[in-house]
């Protein structure tokens, strides 16, 4: 099995720092575990290997602790301690702590090793959770926006849109939406709902569809947009 590249981290064998408790809710499984629960899983586990003595997994238990409650429902995080279960941590390679591992599927599939935040674990299992119907990502609605195969929809308030909005974009309030379908599917080209973070429109989404009428809209929203760094008309 590869190491995926991974670097950094503390190597194993590293002098043993004092002992603190482990602010954080992250199960700690034994290599007995390791089958049931995490090849086992039809949603993707995160895997972080640590040990008793590696300070900087100390230091981010809390933010694992938070990622994990986010994330809850979604992926399951789960914990292997290395100087309790030696032979998982020689056959999957562990070279240092810490290190997170994704599996999806039975398999892994990315790892980084590092103290790394929130941001770098959302960035390795976004790819293997499962999409919202109707969902685009900023980088695939800019496609479709340069071939003209969609039309953005702002959905903020009208304040908003005039400040900033997607190229090409028409403005409709989110309130707005549900009476006036028709124009909605009558634009030029497929509708794509947007909203500052994704979140009102994914909810709009999924009502729209449950009631017979599929609408696409752009994950992660206007903030999703511009961390791609793609381009905004402003005024």
């Amino acid at each position: 099995m590869s190491n995926f590249g991974m670097r950094g981290g503390l190597p194993l064998g590293a002098p043993e720092a004092p002992k603190g408790s482990r602010a954080d809710a992250i199960p700690t499984i034994t290599e007995q575990q390791f089958e049931q629960e995490v090849l086992r899983p039809e949603v993707p586990v995160l895997l972080e290997f640590s040990a008793e003595w590696c300070q900087p997994c100390k230091q981010i238990a809390p933010e694992v602790a938070a990622f994990a409650r986010e994330m809850e429902g979604k992926i399951i995080v789960r914990k292997v301690d290395i100087d309790r279960s030696p032979l998982l941590a020689r056959e999957l390679r562990i070279q240092s702590v810490p290190t997170f591992m994704v599996f999806a599927q039975g398999r892994p599939v990315d790892a980084v090793v590092g103290a790394v935040g929130k941001k770098k674990l959302r960035e390795m299992v976004e790819p293997f959770l499962p999409r919202a119907e109707g969902a685009l990502k900023a980088i695939e609605l800019a496609q479709l926006v340069r071939e003209a195969r969609v039309v953005p929809v702002d959905t903020r308030d009208a304040a908003a849109f005039a400040r900033a909005h997607l190229p090409t974009a028409r403005h409709m309030a989110l309130e707005e939406i549900e009476s006036r379908l028709a124009e909605l599917h009558m634009m030029p080209a497929q509708p794509v709902l947007y909203c500052r973070a994704g979140d009102k429109t994914k909810a709009m989404a999924e009502k729209l569809a449950a009631g017979g009428v599929p609408v696409m809209f752009l994950e992660g929203g206007l903030l999703a947009w511009e961390s791609e760094g793609l381009p905004i008309e402003r005024t």
